[in-house]
């Protein structure tokens, strides 16, 4: 039989354990992505960029171009409250610039009554836009019937 000194086995020990931790810390780094279906123009940058924005704040986007009339139609966004793209995410609209925090925050809420979020027109320093120096700008939430709420105020960077 070998001797194994206890130096030896602690160290395996410790090493298999540091394994295990980093394989834990690993696996609740890659939380699944919230699946989100994006409605835009195909020649449209700033709403490449807000799709950028929302990837790199853990969500899958699934982009879809064409004819934006009929899908704010579909998805009963009052004329009044447009912008350029349209996002169906958890069975709500997104529409427009709306930032990732905010739609995580609807997510995590479910409110019910209203259809989603917007940020009607296109906001300057809002996500995808991005102008300096910042301007605020409010994300609404509505509801089947047009009526708006402030759901969040954004004053600064």
């Amino acid at each position: 039989m070998a001797h194994v000194s206890r130096r030896a086995v602690l160290i395996g020990l410790s090493t298999g354990v540091v394994a295990v931790a980093g394989a834990v810390v690993r696996g609740q780094a890659k939380a699944p992505r919230t699946p989100i279906k994006v409605f835009k123009d195909p020649s449209c940058g700033c709403c490449t960029a807000w799709v950028e924005h929302m990837t790199n704040n853990n969500f899958a986007a699934t982009v879809i171009h064409g004819d934006m009339k009929p899908i704010k139609a579909r998805y009963k966004v009052p004329g009044a409250l447009e912008s350029c793209h349209t996002t169906e995410v958890g069975g709500y609209v997104i529409e427009g610039h709306v930032p990732a925090s905010d739609v995580r925050k609807l997510l995590a809420a479910k409110p019910k009554g209203i259809v989603g979020l917007t940020i009607p027109g296109m906001p300057a320093s809002a996500p995808g836009m991005d102008m300096v120096p910042f301007r605020p700008y409010e994300v609404l939430t509505f509801d089947a019937n047009g009526r708006t709420t402030v759901f969040a105020r954004h004053d600064k960077a």
